[in-house]
């Protein structure tokens, strides 16, 4: 089976969909199948081309077996409505040019957040008349609107009827989430196309080590209790609930003893780091994104991982695939997402919840973590157990299948 992937998220991108397209691809190459991803160069999410690449209308290499194409696109940083929709068209429209001159191609897969690259794995599968699969990786305009970046208005509701008409012409959805599949369902969609492949993690980059030592001293971490947030720094996150309350536990008497950890970029950066010094926040240490490599180096620098999003009802249906890392590496958890993703954290035993952006809330169950042993070693043992459960190469196998059914 050759199977055509859609994508404007790629390694060397260490974001969550750039890590489950390339960890799902690697394993169907690995049962045998063909495997094709086109892409655009990589950028995210600071919007400027990587070391190495350029922004080209065409440019070919092969990543674990898979054949990588890279294609022209309008590339700006995470930022700023009108500019993104011209990156995400101007994406769409070259991928599926550079498409027609795959051949052999059996089923076409278009993955979210936004749905332009699912609009051009229609029109791939239109011309090429194979079917087309959309993977659901967020309830897209929806998000536009509960983050803030644009309210109601002509422009939205074309684009949920865009939506809407993916949905019923998709051979197969796939959703990361149970509650995704509600909202669909709920909305009309034919259940019986819809099925859920959740985030996992890939087990053979991921696994419990003790704290580099050299990344200790360089961010003068030595006998600090390090609480992080690894990831995009976005409209979404609400990482101002953290600084809130670095800035809550830096007058606690045990203050001291904790410090924060922020990596990763995003639109929001720049406001969080003018915000901390603001503050006079000393125990906030700011990394930028690093490679995937090193990932887990960083990892382990983490004694709990705080997860964190607005407080909405639109995020009660959705899984940071961040947690799935933390249980990979034996991280406790401090969850600040209600809804399906917080009934894992409970029902895994791997960490404790708090009401999003509730920073007085995050500090108590920090604060409940380093001092009750037995609590943070449960949340540890229940960690790599529960990892188990999610392993990457399984869920990838699970959505082969599907694609194999649909074939």
């Amino acid at each position: 089976m050759h199977i055509l992937f859609l994508t404007d998220n790629f390694p060397p991108e260490v974001n969550a969909p750039a890590s489950r397209t390339f960890e799902h691809c690697r394993d169907w190459v690995r049962a045998r199948h063909q495997v094709t991803v086109v892409t655009c160069a990589p950028n995210f999410p600071q919007g400027k081309v990587y070391e190495g690449y350029q922004n080209r209308l065409w440019q070919s290499e092969e990543m674990d077996g898979i054949r990588v194409i890279r294609v022209w696109s309008y590339i700006t940083a995470n930022e700023g409505f009108a500019k993104r929709i011209l990156d995400y068209v101007s994406f769409m429209i070259s991928a599926v040019m550079a498409s027609l001159f795959i051949r052999g191609v059996n089923v076409v897969v278009g993955t979210s957040p936004h749905f332009f690259t699912v609009c051009g794995a229609y029109l791939v599968s239109r011309m090429k008349r194979i079917p087309f699969v959309f993977e659901l990786r967020d309830i897209w305009p929806e998000s536009i609107k509960v983050v803030g970046a644009m309210g109601d208005s002509p422009i939205i509701s074309l684009l949920e009827k865009v939506e809407m008409f993916l949905y019923r012409k998709a051979a197969r959805i796939i959703s990361v989430t149970k509650s995704f599949k509600r909202v669909l369902v709920g909305r009309g969609v034919d259940e019986g196309k819809i099925d859920v492949v959740t985030n996992g993690v890939d087990l053979s980059g991921f696994g419990p080590r003790k704290k580099d030592s050299a990344l200790t001293a360089r961010f003068g971490l030595e006998g600090k209790f390090v609480a992080g947030y690894v990831g995009t720094h976005g409209m979404a996150h609400a990482l101002e609930s953290i600084l809130e309350a670095a800035a809550r536990v830096g007058k606690m008497e045990c203050g001291d003893s904790y410090h924060f950890i922020l990596l990763g970029n995003g639109a929001r950066k720049q406001t969080l780091m003018a915000q901390a010094a603001q503050m006079g926040l000393t125990n906030v240490v700011f990394i930028d994104t690093v490679p995937k490599a090193e990932v887990a180096r960083y990892w382990s620098l983490l004694d709990v991982s705080i997860i964190h999003l607005r407080k909405t009802a639109l995020f009660t249906t959705v899984i940071p695939s961040k947690l799935f890392e933390c249980m990979g590496m034996g991280i406790p958890v401090l969850h600040g997402v209600a809804g399906e993703s917080a009934d894992i954290v409970a029902k895994e035993g791997v960490g404790l919840t708090f009401e999003p952006e509730n920073a007085v809330e995050l500090c108590d169950k920090l604060e409940m973590l380093r001092q009750d042993k037995d609590l943070y070693r449960r949340c540890h043992e229940n960690c790599l157990i529960a990892a188990r459960r999610y392993d990457r190469s399984a869920l990838a196998g699970r959505m082969l299948k599907i694609l194999e059914g649909i074939c």
